[in-house]
């Protein structure tokens, strides 16, 4: 073992250490990677900055972008509510769905995004179903770490092991390479958490903390506006057909009504629309109202006089439409210019894209016809409209104060009529994946050329969507890669694997490095990991003389197998806070099933990628 050497396993130890205590954060521990090793003399600075430049690299940032794309648009939020509709009230249930959701999803887009938005929704369903959310978050985690060997994108790891294999002259594996193994991990998984999840439900059910914000449905309850909703569609005999909100001044002042949205059908499907004086009418749209209607009237006469056809609403005065339609509440100041003026004076939606729903003085909010009452101080009005006019209402501070936003602003899908495109986008990239018609990485930044082209997501959006963290952490711990093999400590660590096992047969063999790799993975990222026991991967088989795939395969499935602890994966830190779990937890579940996972891959690689 020669001093270079030396220095280097030093350098890796220490970073190990840093990596364990988080302290600094481990993008800034890769950024002293990058700065230090050059300066040992044993590589250079361009090979330091070469993980820049890399293909992996690249196509991890454009799939941070395709999977903010498919939250934007809300397809992942769509998935989400339709699995708390066909869960029920059934907990197991309920944690197949999640794990199969999250599996499928995690596929295509960042595992941990995923693994995001499905937090706060297992949260909700937890409260509503009276299950600890212990006993959901674990799953979560599980299905957000599988989905990594479901598919090549579907993780950081499979990428970088894939990358390898190019770079050491052999054919990468193609989008489903990984499928077998982790479509039978999966299965595994999705019955080991339903028998595993009653580990966790000791203890006494966390009251949930919250944001202290209020919801929809509070408002909606506090303002009475539960049976003031109505679906109405426009037959193409209807009289309304062509002419303008403006003009429709009638049904306004007879029956209280105001459009709060309108469906209309598009070439891919059904757009929303903010409704302005301006909006003409269609045959075929569908109106989203709120009407103030007088007990006497009978609203049949008005369906047949005004041509409107009844539609069955799937939520509560429409929060189904949450993700496109917010309510936010504005209070008067004593020193507003509005006090004084009735709401029918202020033309809100033409200056705002707002409607004004309803009115609280004091602690009560008035019924009936509010909309010729005399504004005073301290009045609070609530308005309706699209999210985007309501996040606008933050910059007005003249004339009202915007109350907290509430809670369903976080899950907002700001361009939710895109989804048709975000899906044929996600298509296309997938397609040419498979295919191999063009390299993985092109395919990625075509898919995000495609969303920003559709308007699925801006600029700024997919900037920020990319995990930078991540990112440095890959590059800053592939200079390590490159040192190790330069001073002998790839030939080392081969030497030493093939000396523990000798003669020992390829189960053994694979079952040894997969051990290896897993235990690396208790104290550093799963990434990281990967990059590391790539190399060491494929001088092992170039040393025996065998495919490097039954290796490669090994090291992407024990990097994804960081079931353990909670700082093997950004996924599994997730769900620790809302989970409240210890350590302890992670390893009491976390030691059975990555054995599992290791039988399936002692079993299983070898038949689908033979040694020889």
């Amino acid at each position: 073992m020669n001093a270079d050497l030396l220095l280097v396993l030093g350098a890796l130890i220490a970073c190990v250490g840093l990596f364990i205590v988080n302290k600094p954060r481990m993008d800034v521990v890769a950024l002293l990677v990058i700065v230090i090793l050059p300066l040992t003399g044993i590589i250079s600075m361009p090979e330091a900055l070469a993980g820049f430049s890399d293909t992996n690299v690249v196509l991890i940032a454009a799939l941070f972008v395709i999977g903010e794309g498919l939250t934007r648009t809300g397809i992942a939020y769509q998935v989400s509510d339709h699995l708390i509709g066909m869960s029920g009230t059934s907990e197991a249930r309920l944690v197949v769905l999640l794990m199969l959701a999250v599996a499928g999803l995690g596929s295509v887009m960042s595992s941990t995004g995923v693994v995001a938005i499905f937090v706060p929704v297992a949260l909700n369903v937890a409260e509503r179903m009276g299950v600890r959310p212990r006993r959901l978050m674990m799953a979560l985690a599980y299905a957000g770490l599988i989905s990594g060997m479901l598919t090549l994108v579907g993780t950081a790891p499979n990428m970088v092991v894939d990358g390898a294999v190019r770079e050491h002259g052999f054919q990468g594996f193609n989008f489903f390479s990984f499928t077998p193994f982790g479509m039978a991990v999966l299965v595994i998984g999705v019955a080991y958490m339903l028998v595993a999840r009653r580990w966790l439900g000791v203890g006494e059910v966390e009251k949930p903390t919250g944001s202290g914000r209020r919801n929809l449905v509070e408002l909606i309850r506090d303002y009475q506006l539960s049976g003031r909703e109505y679906r109405l569609r426009l037959r193409p005999e209807s009289p309304l057909v062509g002419r303008t909100l403006r003009e429709l001044q009638e049904p306004r002042d007879r029956y209280g009504a105001t459009v709060v949205c309108i469906e209309r059908p598009g070439r891919l499907g059904t757009e929303l629309l903010d409704p302005t004086d301006d909006t003409e009418l269609r045959a075929g749209d569908v109106g989203l109202i709120d009407v103030r209607l007088d007990p006497t009237i009978d609203p049949t006469s008005a369906y047949e006089r005004l041509g409107l056809e009844p539609l069955p609403l799937r939520g509560s005065y429409f929060t189904d439409h949450s993700r496109a339609v917010g309510m936010a509440e504005i209070l008067l100041p004593p020193d507003s210019t509005l006090i004084g003026k009735s709401i029918a004076e202020l033309s809100f939606r033409r200056k705002y894209g707002l409607s004004v729903i309803g009115l609280r003085r004091g602690t009560n909010a008035l019924n009936g016809s509010f909309l010729e009452e005399d504004l005073r101080a301290g009045d609070i009005l609530l308005v309706i409209g699209s999210w985007r006019a309501v996040r606008a209402l933050e910059a007005q501070f003249h004339d009202f104060l915007l109350l907290t936003l509430p809670a369903e602003i976080d899950q907002v899908a700001p361009a939710i009529n895109q989804a048709p495109y975000a899906l044929f986008s996600l298509g296309v990239m997938v397609f040419l994946m498979v295919t191999g018609i063009v390299p993985n990485v092109a395919a990625a930044l075509i898919g995000c050329l495609m969303m920003g082209f559709f308007r699925c997501i801006d600029m700024d959006g997919a900037y920020r969507s990319i995990n930078w963290k991540i990112l440095l952490l890959i590059v800053g711990v592939m200079p390590f890669a490159v040192a190790l093999e330069r001073t002998g400590g790839v030939d080392l660590a081969v030497n030493g694997l093939l000396h523990l096992v000798g003669e020992a047969s390829p189960h053994v063999l694979l079952a040894s490095l997969f051990v290896l790799t897993a235990a690396i993975g208790l104290f550093i990222s799963n990434t990281a990991t990967a990059v590391l026991m790539a190399p060491i991967a494929l001088s092992t088989a170039n040393h025996l003389g065998a495919s490097p795939y039954p290796f490669a395969m090994t090291v992407a499935l024990a990097s994804s197998a960081a079931f353990m602890t909670p700082i093997s994966s950004p996924v599994n830190t997730l769900v620790l806070g809302p989970g409240q779990y210890s350590f302890g937890d992670f390893v009491k579940l976390g030691v059975p099933f990555t054995i599992m996972v290791l039988l399936v891959t002692i079993v299983m690689v070898p038949r689908l990628y033979p040694l020889r």
